[in-house]
């Protein structure tokens, strides 16, 4: 993510109202939003009365999440899964496709003893990712229109352009760039990469943890994932 844009072209809320459905399912108080990024889902979490706690490794990110004047309890960490405190959550939430930014199987096994460690018994871990099955990266390839945003500080206009390299292995590789429409200079140019884990591996890596699945539910809708689903979203517990 750029988080110079970001908020601006991601401003759906269909994702942020099933999450919040989700977080009452779990009956949630206390609440660890890992990759909170620009805070655009945790200004939502806040506003429902759940206290936070909204950790990012993205300095940048963090900085405009803060900046937003969050009116509710949270606390801003710049860090990782690492920083959970122990035995502390009701909910450990990452947003976003977050969950697949943890390119290996080493980093994406500690981070889920992380969030184990961090949760209460009978705490709650969920997050979304694309399903492989749907090959989504092939619409994204068809797609080579630009994106159009204003800067932040001087509301100049700016395009968001987007290549692909494609796959290694099950790790897919992109690049955003942010341009100066009218000057034509590259603002910033980012190399974004996303990790396509089969459902099958996902759900051995939790269970192996010592996660309970509640639900996996398909593109944004309280009912079953299916094969067809372009997104899977997981609730687990704590055993």
């Amino acid at each position: 993510m750029i988080p110079l844009v970001y908020d601006q072209l991601n401003q759906s809320t269909y994702d942020t109202q099933f999450f919040c459905t989700l977080l009452k399912k779990a009956n949630a108080k206390i609440v660890a939003d890992l990759g909170c990024g620009t805070g655009q889902l945790t200004e939502q979490f806040v506003k429902e009365g759940y206290q936070i706690t909204a950790i990012d490794p993205n300095q940048e990110a963090l900085e405009r999440a803060r900046k937003k004047e969050i009116q509710g309890s949270v606390e801003w960490i710049l860090g990782d899964s690492s920083d959970l405190k122990h035995h502390t959550y009701d909910v450990v939430i990452m947003t976003s496709n977050v969950a697949q930014v943890f390119l290996t199987s080493d980093s994406w096994k500690q981070m889920l003893l992380d969030v184990y460690r961090a949760l209460k018994p009978g705490g709650h871990l969920i997050f979304d990712v694309r399903n492989p099955l749907a090959k989504v990266w092939e619409e994204w390839e068809q797609d080579l229109s630009p994106d159009y945003a204003k800067h932040p500080q001087s509301g100049d206009d700016l395009e968001i352009l987007t290549e692909y390299e494609g796959f290694t292995e099950d790790v897919f590789t992109f690049y955003e760039s942010v341009k100066h429409v009218s000057s034509g200079e590259i603002l910033q140019r980012e190399r974004l990469q996303l990790r396509f884990q089969p459902k099958e591996e996902i759900d051995l890596s939790l269970k192996q943890v010592g996660f309970d699945e509640v639900h996996t539910f398909g593109d944004w809708q309280l009912a079953p994932a299916t094969s067809q689903s372009k997104t899977l979203i997981y609730m687990y517990v704590k055993k």
